[in-house]
């Protein structure tokens, strides 16, 4: 996700099924306010289709440059679906999430799937954890350990928390809209929904991505027990900037610049066509790997070379979300329902915020902008490493980022 500057029009002018999957899990009964747990259980048929599929791959033609501007180099590829078919193990995926307590539930008309880990230390705080494009709850199971349990994770009983991970609609093991209108605005009523259904009168929020645009979204609804919110991508710009910048804001101007000038093409496709991008996603296991595996190269703090920062069988982890439950099409519509998205219309937050900006996020958002959107900034960092998946890339500096954003707002034991 990425639209700092643009509307879907501004945009333009710029330039298996879930029962299936589930196995013996049921999805919750309509018109309920059931929650029931969650296992994942991919039949052994779509392992072995996707094997076949990549056994007989149509590849297109090597690239004409040494670069990486004409998209994911065919040898990298390549490889990368080497190891997928012949060393990938998806089966050892499946039993870490399932590791964790997973449930469905419903709401507005759809089923949404978490994880909910509540920690063994009685005051911790609730915090509820929001994945972006092209993530999934995958890029924050390195956190769950030193954020639920952090005596054994270097940190304090004080700075536990309970887990709350949930699964954007279209995404994923969550349900799939038939109906227009899941923008980011009924996702973040879901989740003040769904924080409630679970019994949290007072929580914290936070994400990144489009994580941190419904995060923001349910800062400007304030549901009551939001408490205060942290974003480690914020979505904000001023509407106009000054004609005199910070060297902060001439960095961020300019990396909005280069990444419409280079790197927007996605979002655009996204934006207005997601339907047609879909048939590719959909069909092609290659085609859905190089799509994602294109904005690891380039949103991780990794030099254009994500293995030195993910394994590859964290990547295919997160590939494997998009494929398995055919999430091309229903994942890039979050992109058309959120066609009015302009960053510098996305203030209106008065709840406290904190913010964390990591160095090779696609843009570094100036404080001087955060303050001008979040009248309620408490917390403004910029920690050492990492890039936009930070939870992914930098589990340790994260977790940092999250403990110390939150501490001033944990209720006396």
């Amino acid at each position: 996700m990425f639209d700092p500057r643009f509307s879907r029009r501004e945009l333009i002018g710029s330039g298996i099924a879930l029962a299936a999957l589930a196995g013996a899990a049921k999805a919750a009964v309509p018109g309920s306010q059931s929650i029931t747990p969650f296992k994942i259980n991919v039949p052994d048929s779509d392992l072995q289709y996707l094997k076949m599929r990549l056994e007989n791959t149509r590849w297109p033609d090597k690239e004409i440059v040494d670069d990486l501007s004409q998209g994911v180099p065919l040898a990298r590829m390549r490889a990368l679906a080497d190891y997928w078919r012949t060393k990938y193990d998806w089966r050892r995926a499946e039993r870490q999430i399932n590791a964790f307590p997973q449930f469905i539930t419903r709401i507005d008309g759809i089923d949404i799937h978490f994880v909910h880990i509540r920690s063994k230390h009685d005051e911790a705080m609730p915090l509820i954890m929001t994945h972006g494009w092209p993530g999934s709850i995958v890029e924050l199971l390195k956190v769950i350990g030193p954020l639920t349990d952090p005596t054994a994770h270097g940190g304090k009983a004080s700075d536990a928390f309970h887990l709350v991970l949930p699964t954007i609609p279209g995404f994923g093991f969550s349900g799939k809209p038939t109906e227009k209108g899941w923008g980011r605005h009924r996702v973040a009523k879901t989740w003040g929904i769904l924080m409630e259904r679970l019994g949290y009168a007072r929580y914290v929020a936070q994400g990144g991505d489009w994580g941190s645009v419904i995060t923001q979204a349910m800062g400007q609804q304030a549901p009551a027990g939001l408490v205060a919110i942290h974003v480690n991508m914020p979505a904000t710009k001023p509407k106009v900037l000054p004609a005199t910048l910070t060297s902060d804001e001439a960095l961020a101007a300019k990396q909005i610049e280069t990444f419409y000038g280079t790197g927007a093409g996605y979002a655009i496709i996204q934006f207005t066509r997601p339907q047609t991008i879909g048939y590719a996603l959909a069909d092609s296991p290659i085609g859905q790997a190089a799509w994602i595996y294109d904005k690891f190269i380039a949103w991780t703090d990794s030099g254009g070379v994500p293995e030195r920062v993910l394994s590859v069988d964290e990547m295919l982890d997160d590939i494997m979300f998009y494929w398995l439950t055919n999430d091309g099409a229903s994942s890039a519509r979050m992109y058309w329902e959120n066609g009015d998205l302009s960053y510098d219309r996305m203030g209106g937050v008065n709840i406290p915020v904190a913010v964390s900006v990591f160095p090779a996020e696609i843009y570094q958002a100036p404080k001087s902008w955060c303050e001008q959107s979040f009248p309620n900034l408490y917390y403004y960092n910029r920690p050492a490493k990492g890039g936009h998946f930070a939870a992914f890339e930098q589990p340790e500096l994260f977790t940092q980022e999250i403990r110390q954003a939150f501490r001033q707002f944990r209720q006396p034991a």
